[in-house]
């Protein structure tokens, strides 16, 4: 999977937003496989229109997150995220500032508001993972 700063660069050198939405699904498409047994209630994401999964393997020092969703720009928008905050540890995803690193995208502009809305579902649930990560390695 790309890097979030080799996709940011490759949106911007996209200057229409039918290629930038192309792209964002082709991110989509190459993730990973989602399990089939995360599929469930406890790994939704609630607050998005579309069915959003995201799985979180916190055994170690970083968190590594799997995710998926039946839509496919939303699906491109799992991937945007997975690339921003997986691999890092709980204290590196509290202390990023999503709006700030998601603002050279222009999402918010060009975004349906129910995508706008599952898209700060999706990081509120992350921020949930890593909060929780955080509480459980404090002594």
């Amino acid at each position: 999977m790309a890097t979030f700063e080799d996709i940011r660069s490759d949106f911007e050198f996209l200057d229409e937003w039918d290629d930038r939405y192309k792209y964002l699904i082709d991110l989509g498409r190459n993730l990973e496989p989602y399990p089939d047994d995360k599929r469930d209630d406890a790994h939704k994401v609630r607050g998005c229109a579309s069915q959003v999964w995201l799985h979180a393997d916190a055994s170690g020092e970083t968190i590594v997150l799997k995710g998926d969703s039946d839509a496919h720009i939303v699906k491109g928008l799992v991937a945007l995220l997975l690339a921003l905050y997986s691999g890092k540890s709980a204290s590196d995803i509290l202390s990023t500032n999503p709006e700030a690193e998601l603002k050279p995208f222009d999402l918010t502009d060009h975004l349906t508001p129910q995508r706008s809305n599952g898209l700060h579902s999706m990081i509120g649930r992350i921020r949930e993972i890593a909060e929780m990560q955080s509480a459980d390695n404090r002594p």
